[in-house]
């Protein structure tokens, strides 16, 4: 088997050189000499064979990690590269240069995932290997069309494929001819998302490529497509001189799951999916109309009825989104939704955004119809009051997700309703503005209780103390951005004294009450948050990236844990914070945000010295997550 060496300076290991530095002062620390290298000779002993087992445990980070401590590990390395079956790098973007070493000829992989961001047309063959099963790429923005037709010849055996932002960038658009080759080449293809934009292509030409298929194709994702293509895509054909009652079933017939962004939602659209696709499980429609849509093209009551036609759908998620302009599905009320709930029964997720006239009473009864349902999702209830949570104590459902959005009637009596689901995992009340401490106070008996999001509430510092009664245990993200009322009190509830917290995600921006104070309490508790916001709060200044850049998790290096630091817009920041910015500091920081336009050239010296930093100084939001629901909800 072919042994491809991995550089030990300039090469993709300085992923984690960085992250390395500590672990190896801790790896030599018991050898009792100042060698440092006591530990590591304890390991090379070990025989070759059960190394590589080891490390094919390991994520490709760690295995870089490890490549560069010797020259025994680094050549196991370099050899359990060429065996592995899955690749994932998703929250670094790594050029050709650096990426080629770790991709050496490789016969057993199957499944490869990367964040393509500095990659282009040039790297298509490093990556496309025949043997692959999954392939899914995250920002393709500079390569062509090449890559689809590429993919269709040499990945024949390909299972699922996900390409995200595809050309975007790229002088050369995606053909039509690009999109034929891709479908002609995977026959085997069960699952395929094209986060790409194709209203460029002719309907007849586009609807016609998609008979060439693979019949083996259950799940469809689209980033933005036409509702009028949709249903010339997915609409039964009569058949020719065969009378004009027989039926020829729709291109797709296999489909399972779709998920499609569109300019409108519409009835006939919507139509046309649940009667041509008649084993379908799983439909996410999303729409961001550019104008208020006329009757032809918007859903109605009358869409709503023909939801469900065949009873398999066990998940629905119809969202309007706001992105262009403020509007809803205002010809839909609460008529519609309970015709639409005597097709629910089985369903166990629904996601309903912008149904701005449907009433407690249309949500209650979808509540109540839906025995099995384990997720609710509702944003822009604008309708939505605490009386859809009055008696879902007396229901059998057992909801685990709960999300509701921009829905502003809803009060504290919902929530301490709402959570006699002791299930409860996730809990998004993002921008409920009559929301308080009652809420929280309710919300402490959810000791599942995973993630929670109350932006824009109206918390203060004594209802946040309420989490410490066991909430706090199990958290693993927290969002109170926008709550006013919160000062570095809330910090010292949370997290004096309790360094065994779960916690990891942490959301503290538009705080005008947070100070570097509330910093210096968290940094001082060594919980291990690996990502931190504070964007757009004036009063946090380069005292905060001081106690930060020292903090210490577990007798880590300084800073060990944080992945992502978003500062943006805090206006206490100076260029005395890029000292404690720059190495060793920070070392597994991979997405850091600033605000430019006052320091651009120390922030382009800091970009260079730090390659596999992300820094970010316009404002955009980061992170893998970030970029993940962007391509997931992909618009004109």
């Amino acid at each position: 088997m072919a042994n491809t060496q991995i550089p030990r300076s300039n090469s993709s290991c300085e992923i984690s050189r960085n992250e390395s530095s500590t672990k190896k002062r801790r790896m030599g620390s018991g050898s009792g000499s100042g060698s440092g290298s006591g530990s590591v000779e304890s390991l090379v002993q070990l025989p070759t064979a059960l190394l590589a087992t080891i490390m094919t445990k390991l994520d490709i980070s760690s295995i870089c990690l490890l490549a560069i401590t010797c020259k025994t590990l680094n050549s196991c390395a370099s050899s359990v590269l060429s065996f592995l079956q899955s690749f994932h790098i998703l929250d670094l973007s790594l050029s050709k240069q650096l990426i080629e070493p770790l991709l050496p000829p490789n016969p057993c992989l199957r499944s490869l995932k990367l964040d393509c961001g500095q990659l282009d047309d040039s790297s298509i063959e490093l990556l496309l290997k025949p043997s692959l099963q999954e392939l899914c790429l995250h920002n393709c923005t500079y390569f062509s069309g090449r890559l689809l037709s590429e993919i269709g010849s040499r990945c024949k055996d390909l299972r699922s494929l996900y390409l995200g932002s595809a050309a975007k960038e790229s002088v050369s658009a995606i053909d039509l001819s690009d999109v034929e080759e891709l479908l002609c080449g995977c026959t085997q293809l069960e699952a395929l998302s094209l986060m790409l934009d194709i209203s460029g292509f002719l309907r007849h030409n586009f609807v016609s490529t998609w008979a060439l298929a693979s019949e083996k194709l259950t799940c469809l994702e689209i980033g933005y497509i036409p509702s009028i293509t949709v249903s010339e895509l997915l609409s039964p054909n009569v058949g020719p001189l065969q009378g004009s009652n027989q039926i020829r079933p729709s291109i797709l017939p296999a489909i399972q799951k779709l998920s499609l962004s569109v300019d409108y939602i519409t009835d006939s659209m919507v139509s046309t999916i649940s009667k041509g696709l008649i084993s379908l499980t799983d439909l996410a429609l999303r729409d961001a109309p550019l104008r208020e849509p006329g009757v032809t093209f918007d859903l109605t009551n009358s869409g709503l009825q023909h939801i469900n036609q065949h009873g398999k759908l066990k998940h629905l998620s119809l969202v309007r989104s706001q992105e262009f302009l403020i509007t809803y599905f205002k010809r839909v009320n609460d008529l519609g939704f309970l015709i639409m709930a005597d097709k629910c029964a089985k369903m166990e997720s629904i996601c309903l955004g912008g149904f701005c006239r449907v009433t407690e009473t249309g949500f209650k009864t979808i509540l109540h119809s839906c025995s099995h349902l384990c997720k609710l999702k509702v944003s822009h209830g604008s309708q939505l009051t605490d009386l859809v949570f009055h008696d879902i104590a007396a229901t059998s459902l057992s909801l685990t997700d709960v999300s509701l959005r921009w829905c502003n009637l809803l009060t504290n009596n919902a929530i301490k309703n709402l959570v006699c689901n002791m299930a409860l995992e996730v809990l998004d009340l993002r921008d409920c503005k009559n929301l308080g401490d009652e809420a929280l106070q309710a919300i402490t008996c959810l000791h599942r209780l995973k993630t929670l999001q109350l932006d824009g509430s109206n918390i203060t510092d004594e209802g946040i103390a309420y989490l410490r009664h066991g909430t706090i245990y199990s958290l693993i993200s927290l969002s109170v951005r926008g709550c006013k009322q919160l000062t570095d009190k809330c910090i010292s509830a949370l997290f004096d004294g309790s360094s065994k917290l779960e916690l990891q995600k942490l959301n503290l921006s538009n705080l005008p009450n947070l100070t570097d104070n509330g910093v210096l309490t968290l940094a001082k508790s060594q919980v291990a948050i690996s990502e931190l916001r504070m964007r757009h709060c004036p009063n946090i200044g380069d005292a905060s990236v001081v106690a930060l850049s020292s903090m210490q998790v577990d007798g880590r290096g300084p800073g060990s844990s944080l992945r992502l630091l978003d500062l943006y817009n805090s206006s206490g920041i100076t260029q005395v914070s890029f000292q404690w910015l720059k190495k060793p500091y920070f070392p597994k920081l991979r997405w850091l945000g600033l605000t430019g336009s006052i320091h651009r050239y120390i922030i382009d010296i800091l970009a260079r010295s730090r390659p596999f930093l992300h820094v970010s100084s316009c404002g955009e939001q980061l992170g893998t997550d970030w970029w993940n629901k962007l391509e997931g909800s992909y618009v004109q």
